[in-house]
C-alpha cells in the first residue's frame, strides 16, 4: 500500500532529554489524537533519531493536499490547547514541509525510515524525479526496504499560525524522499549508495542533501478516536 492520499506534512525537529517524557506523553496522547480528527487526516507517524538522539520525524499523510489549509485545520493551528502551547517551543531547529505526494510504492509504517531532504539542480526536476521514482519501486520489492515516497514542498499561502509564531517560524525542505524498510542496515546501505551525495548529484539533485535515519515510535489512523 502506498501513502494514504496526495497531501502530506513532513516535519523534522529536536527536542532535549530534559522533556522528552512530558513530549513523548503530550504527543501520543493528546497531539495525534487531535491531528486524527481532522477532516482529511488519514493517518500520522512519529519516528525517533534511531541512534537515540534528540531528533524526531513525523509524517501526516491527508487525503489531499488542500488539507492543509482546510478550516478544520487552521481551526487547530490557531487555538492550540495550553498543553500545546507549553510544548511548541521545545520544538527546536524545526522544518515543517506541507506536500504533493510525487510518488509513492510500497507500504508506508515499517521499522525504521530512512529521510532524505534534497533539491533538484536547475533544469533538471524531471530526471529526478524519475530517478526517485524507479527507486521508490525497486524498495517496495528489496529485501530489507518496504517502500519509497517522494514528496515536493509548496507551502499554502496562508498567514502564519498561532502555533508557527510560538515556535517563532519553521524551515521547509524543497522535496523529501522517505525509505522505509524492515532491517537498519538495508537502509544504512541506501544513504551511502543510491541516495548518497554522488549517486544524487549524479541523478540530478543540488549538492547538499540531508538524510536521517529514524525509528518507528507511534502511529495512529483517522477513525481511532471517534
Amino acid at each position: 500500500m502506498a501513502l494514504l492520499g496526495k497531501g502530506a506534512l513532513a516535519m523534522w525537529w529536536d527536542i532535549a532529554p530534559a522533556i522528552r517524557a512530558e513530549f513523548d506523553d503530550w504527543h501520543t496522547h493528546e497531539h495525534f489524537p487531535e491531528r486524527m480528527r481532522v477532516p482529511g487526516f488519514l493517518r500520522g507517524s512519529r519516528w525517533a533519531d534511531a541512534d537515540g538522539g534528540e531528533g524526531f520525524f513525523i509524517l501526516y499523510e491527508m487525503e489531499a493536499y488542500a488539507t492543509l489549509s482546510s478550516p478544520g485545520y487552521l481551526a487547530r493551528l490557531n487555538a492550540p490547547s495550553p498543553w500545546s502551547a507549553k510544548m511548541m517551543p521545545h520544538h527546536r531547529n524545526m522544518v515543517r514541509s506541507q506536500c504533493h505526494v510525487l510518488e509513492s510504492a510500497g507500504g508506508a509504517i515499517s521499522r525504521h525510515a530512512l529521510t532524505v531532504r534534497l533539491s533538484p539542480a536547475s533544469g533538471m526536476q524531471d530526471r529526478l524525479r524519475a530517478a526517485l521514482r524507479d527507486l521508490a519501486v525497486a524498495l517496495a520489492q528489496r529485501p530489507g526496504t518496504a517502500a519509497g515516497h517522494l514528496l515536493r514542498t509548496e507551502t499554502p499561502k496562508i498567514a502564519a499560525t498561532t502555533e508557527q509564531k510560538i515556535r517563532g517560524g519553521d524551515a521547509a525542505a524543497d522535496w523529501v524522499f522517505v525509505a522505509c524498510g524492515y532491517e537498519r542496515a538495508a537502509l544504512e546501505a541506501l544513504a551511502r549508495e543510491e541516495l548518497g551525495e554522488a549517486a544524487l548529484v549524479a541523478a540530478g539533485a543540488a549538492p547538499g542533501a540531508v538524510r536521517g535515519l529514524y525509528a518507528l515510535s507511534h502511529t495512529n489512523v483517522a477513525g481511532e478516536f471517534g
